[in-house]
């Protein structure tokens, strides 16, 4: 009998551990086609930023002017500029710059617009009032015209291009820390804890800080690749850093006096402007949409409890009729 019941068990299918939501998340987000060949480029832009000391053909300030406005050939794959400047080693030299500037800059929104935001939604009252109209006087700034205004006011090189596209753009981050505290203020988990005896400051970093990794983190995506456009942008006013720093943006400047002639100093920037914002784009939806929390966490089988209408199971073939003449049972 004992080894009958045994055997009974171990025949048994066992359930296999779910994952946890951070595991779900990812798998969902290995599935989104877009998803992974956005994340493959931008490993690959990064990768050819971190080793550019070692892959570029030439040194990006060194001038050939006899060289000057030459087409791509094997010597220069993408050709030189008015100054014989290698257009390819500065274009790998610019992909360190667009990405370190994106990144550093989204560390800046990070580290101003979540606790301001944190602490505007969760103290609510004239303290979120005082802050959030703080923060509406900066959103009534269109960002690129007031990073202008910053940048021709303050001037520098490169971090200070970085603090001031930073500290343009912490408004979102803000205003999303705050919504998403007004909504988990009063859930019950903030509640427990708050009669439990937590502090104000346990409660923000330990139980509403974690809720709002996933948005923050879709937030961030799609912020890194507007800091690359943003310092692209000014580079193509003539407005960012010296014409000497290698920059995407300074590239298109440069080579637009020359698009009639020489089109190809301003498609190959262009292009690499586009297809790393195009990648950041793409992860970006592809994590929104895997840490969306209605998303199912598994198919629903064909051996379902709830019943549609009809009354039988998912799956399961509707009941045969009798035949005419015979008594159904």
């Amino acid at each position: 009998m004992t080894a009958t019941i045994i055997d009974r068990i171990g025949a048994e299918p066992r359930e296999r551990p779910t994952a946890g939501l951070w595991g779900q998340a990812l798998g969902r987000l290995l599935r989104n086609r877009l998803a992974v060949a956005g994340l493959a480029l931008i490993c690959a832009f990064s990768l050819v930023g971190l080793l550019a000391p070692l892959i570029a053909p030439y040194d990006p300030g060194s001038q050939d002017i006899a060289a000057s406005f030459e087409d791509p050939s094997i010597e220069h794959p993408m050709g030189t500029d008015i100054l014989g400047r290698d257009w390819l080693s500065r274009l790998i030299f610019g992909a360190r710059l667009s990405i370190g500037v994106g990144f550093v800059a989204q560390a800046i929104v990070l580290g101003i617009g979540l606790p301001l935001g944190l602490i505007a939604g969760y103290a609510s009252g004239r303290l979120d009032n005082l802050l959030m109209r703080f923060t509406d006087l900066f959103y009534a700034f269109p960002d690129l015209l007031l990073i202008i205004l910053l940048r021709s006011v303050l001037g520098g090189g490169v971090f200070m291009l970085i603090l001031i596209i930073g500290f343009v753009g912490w408004v979102d981050m803000a205003r999303l820390a705050r919504g998403q505290a007004l909504a988990l203020r009063q859930r019950e988990f903030v509640e427990a804890a708050r009669s439990l005896g937590a502090t104000h400051r346990q409660i923000l970093f330990r139980h509403l800080l974690p809720n709002l990794i996933g948005p923050v983190i879709v937030l961030v995506s799609f912020g890194i690749p507007r800091a690359i456009f943003a310092e692209a942008a000014l580079g193509f006013m003539g407005v960012g850093l010296d014409p000497a720093t290698p920059s995407w943006g300074t590239m298109v400047h440069v080579g637009y006096g020359a698009i009639s002639s020489y089109p190809h100093l301003v498609l190959f920037p262009s292009l690499a402007i586009a297809l790393l914002m195009l990648s950041f784009t793409f992860v970006g939806d592809g994590l929104r949409d895997a840490l969306d929390p209605k998303i199912t966490s598994r198919p629903r089988g064909k051996a379902e409890i709830d019943l549609p209408r009809g009354g039988r199971r998912r799956g399961q073939a509707a009941p045969e009729r009798p035949a005419a003449g015979e008594r159904a049972a």
